[in-house]
């Protein structure tokens, strides 16, 4: 399996367009966290803090709409041609912990 595949749990093993592009997101946000953990450490001005937090939210929420997007683009668009009602249901549970 290339790096660019995932074996998914219902069974389909998809090449993703975008995972080389979420790996480098995820990477710059973990440096970003860390740097607002240093800024913590620092005892710097929490209102510094939050604007920072707020943008490491802003991050993940793209981040996970460019996943959401590729999923459905490519994991949903293969469920719903093989009526794979597992995967719809997977994504179902995943939206409504994404938007909680």
């Amino acid at each position: 399996m290339s790096e660019h595949s995932h074996d998914h749990p219902h069974g389909h093993v998809h090449s993703h367009e975008h995972t080389a592009a979420v790996s480098n997101r995820l990477a710059r946000a973990i440096g970003h966290l860390e740097a607002v953990r240093k800024m913590v450490e620092d005892n710097r001005d929490c209102s510094e803090v939050l604007i920072q937090l707020a943008a490491v939210r802003s991050a993940l929420a793209s981040t996970s709409r460019i996943i959401l997007k590729d999923h459905m683009e490519h994991c949903i668009v293969d469920a719903i041609e093989e009526h794979d009602q597992t995967a719809l249901d997977e994504l179902n549970r995943a939206i409504d912990k994404l938007l909680k």
